[in-house]
């Protein structure tokens, strides 16, 4: 990395933080990427400050204004696309073209919500009183603080980011340390776009003591955060116990459907991309994959010499289908459930291990165990690796009591040629996304994005739903007062 330090980013401008991360790149971890500046507490107490300070020239401002920084920044992504999806897999471990189709996706959020502004931000209702003028406004929250993950550092980040400034928000953003390159790509195409000094604040740092800190601030009105279940769960009892508005995207464990009648050659691509790209490394990763009926031997063939033809190395390879878990800490936590899974028995199909490379670098074999029993924790617990469970049901509404045994309900998919038993799979299933004939990782900025169950706070994101978070609802009840 060249120039100064940057990792904390306050009132529009770069400071030293209070301490140093140097960042390595897990398909080589001898190789060192860059020092970045952590924050400290005090960090966190001026970027609230600053946020605070901007907040009321910011949502004054003209939303299509707000809209044109927007557009700005989309284009400055979109020139310096290249250069932000190698730092992204370089330090992540997705491959380059998972990391240029992330890149891409952040540029059509920065757009999407820029048009966003232009829609209705109200409605108009007849009222029970004789000329009354009775209607809604949407207003902004306030100070939002976003704490996002490191496996879509740029696309999570921006779909949070940017409805929340284009509603009149300003942000106060904590990402995952391990990916702190692509954070200052984000911040930095804010900055040269020209949002002005507070509206967003960058504090890279860990839970403690910067995001404890950060969720726990009265200067905080809305908290949006991706991650982990308990520090999810734990945010939520801290923010509603203060009144502050959260949305949580947490875990999943996603199964997919194949029935009888599936086309198998799909289901099986699908299901590989779903469970193995990304090196499993998605909330929305395919987890299980239960088969009905007579297709189940030939999905599973099918499968598995798929799974086998991987091709698994440097990410910045544009062969390599599946490049390394993102630090050692993952990697180790995917070899727990590795060993768990062999001391249980459990058949494996492929891989089963960790993966020995020259370079070191934190590998793990693309794994599928067989017949795996529903009770198992391979079955029911997230492992966020490249690791597959697959089971066997009798009918669709077996397959539907399978799918929806497990404490998540993120996102799942149905593969079949039956057009009644796809929806009787879309009404049956505890899940917030639902494919058909589709793997379960897909989702799109103008639609909804959550889940059910443990997999969410129930809230929405992305789309109009954005709207709805970011913004509080005001009804005007306006009396036209008597002629003089």
């Amino acid at each position: 990395m060249s120039g100064a330090l940057r990792g904390v980013y306050v009132d529009g401008a770069w400071r030293p933080g209070a301490d140093e991360l140097v960042a390595v790149n897990p398909a080589r971890p001898a190789e060192q990427l860059g020092r970045y500046a952590l924050a400290g507490a005090a960090d966190v107490d001026d970027a609230l400050a600053a946020a605070r300070a901007a907040l009321p020239a910011w949502r004054a401002r003209p939303g299509l204004e707000r809209a044109e920084l927007l557009h700005r920044a989309a284009a400055i992504v979109e020139q310096r696309s290249e250069q932000i999806a190698v730092a992204l897999t370089r330090e992540e471990g997705k491959t380059i073209g998972e990391a240029r189709g992330e890149v891409r996706r952040g540029v059509g959020v920065l757009r999407y919500f820029a048009g966003e502004v232009s829609q209705p931000a109200g409605e108009v209702y007849q009222s029970a009183v004789e000329g009354r003028f009775l209607f809604t406004l949407q207003e902004p929250l306030g100070v939002v603080a976003v704490v996002t993950p490191w496996n879509f550092p740029v696309a999570i980040p921006l779909w949070k980011i940017a409805p929340a400034l284009a509603f009149g928000n300003t942000v106060v953003w904590k990402p995952a340390t391990p990916t702190p390159q692509s954070s200052v790509h984000v911040i930095e195409a804010l900055h040269d776009a020209g949002f002005p000094p507070g509206v967003v604040n960058l504090l890279l740092g860990g839970r403690s003591p910067v995001g404890q800190a950060l969720v726990d601030a009265p200067g905080v009105d809305a908290i949006s955060f991706t991650g982990s279940n308990p520090v999810g769960r734990a945010i939520e009892r801290a923010a509603t116990a203060r009144g502050v508005k959260v949305q949580l995207e947490l875990g999943g464990k996603n199964p997919v459907v194949v029935l009888p009648d599936a086309d198998v050659a799909l289901a099986v691509r699908e299901t590989v991309r779903g469970a193995m790209l990304s090196t499993g490394q998605k909330c929305t990763a395919t987890s299980r994959a239960i088969v009905v009926g007579d297709v189940a031997d030939a999905f599973e063939q099918a499968l598995l010499e798929a799974v086998r033809g991987l091709r698994v190395g440097d990410p910045l390879d544009p062969a390599v289908d599946v490049g390394p878990l993102v630090s050692a800490g993952q990697r180790d936590a995917v070899a727990a459930h590795l060993d768990q899974a062999r001391a249980e028995g459990l058949r494996v199909g492929a891989g089963g291990g960790l993966l020995e490379r020259p370079d070191g670098g934190w590998f793990v074999e693309p794994t599928v165990y067989l017949d795996v029993d529903p009770r198992s924790p391979i079955a029911r617990e997230e492992i966020f690796g490249p690791v597959l469970a697959v089971m066997r049901a009798p009918d669709l509404d077996a397959a539907i009591a399978l799918a929806n045994d497990v404490d998540f309900g993120l996102s799942a998919s149905v593969f079949t040629r039956d057009v009644e038993a796809a929806f009787r799979f879309v009404r049956g299933v505890d899940a917030g996304l639902v494919h058909v004939n589709s793997e379960t990782t897909g989702s799109e900025t103008q639609v909804p994005f959550g889940g059910m169950k443990a997999s969410s706070s129930h809230s929405r994101e992305q789309g109009r739903a954005a709207r709805a978070f970011y913004t509080a609802t005001k009804t005007v009840f306006l009396d036209m007062p008597a002629a003089a």
